[in-house]
């Protein structure tokens, strides 16, 4: 059956022509997510490069070529950059998960503190190794 009522429920912001903003907490969320699955690339890349070590100086000299190439050191080093926003965002989960800094200016100060401290530590990381 047809709904009567269809004018008259309210539409969402995004539908009267407002625009969604994202707020920190939700795009943290979201790039928490995309780094873990890009970790497991990268874990799948690094596995490949043992495995090559273990087969074989041949097919070491291919994956070690892939390794070290300039897309490569671009792969590593945005997994190195998501492997500490992470550990980071782990942390503030583990916060949450014990209760604390639940607000929202608590959650934001958190957000920040994830993208100032992967920013600093992947600096830190690129200087020293």
């Amino acid at each position: 059956m047809a709904d009567v009522n269809r004018g008259s429920r309210p539409l969402s912001p995004f539908m009267l022509g407002k625009y969604y903003r994202f707020q920190l907490n939700s795009v943290t969320s979201i790039l928490t997510r995309i780094t873990g699955n890009a970790l497991v690339v990268e874990a799948f890349l690094i596995a490949w490069w043992l495995l090559a070590a273990a087969a074989g100086p041949d097919y070491f000299d291919v994956a070690n070529f892939v390794i070290t190439s300039w897309v490569g050191d671009i792969i590593l080093l945005l997994s190195m950059i998501g492997l500490w926003y992470h550990a980071l965002a782990g942390v503030r989960h583990l916060l949450w998960d014990n209760g604390y800094c639940l607000d929202v200016e608590s959650a934001d100060k958190l957000g920040w503190a994830i993208i100032i401290g992967t920013a600093i530590l992947s600096f830190i990381t690129i200087i020293f190794v």
